[in-house]
């Protein structure tokens, strides 16, 4: 069975932020770097909710764990001025 394919826009929309690619750059620079000390479901602006996708997805390698680890790198990298 093949796994399913999720764009990194629709990470987002599964965690009900806006999806558009203006959108996603926003929240990116708005919310980067994230500290390496920390996990990305650890970050203080996540809901509950979505801290506990974002968590079980990464640890249990489902689904959305490919753009899980997207994000994760995004939000890590230094922001481009």
């Amino acid at each position: 069975m093949d796994a399913p394919f999720h764009q990194f826009s629709d990470l987002f929309a599964q965690l009900g932020l806006p999806s558009e690619e203006a959108d996603i750059r926003a929240f990116i620079a708005q919310h980067s770097p994230l500290p390496q000390d920390k996990e990305l479901w650890e970050a203080p602006f996540w809901t509950p909710a979505q801290a506990s996708l974002l968590r079980d997805e990464f640890v249990e390698d489902a689904d959305w764990a490919e753009m899980v680890d997207q994000l994760n790198l995004a939000l890590r990298a230094p922001v481009q001025s």
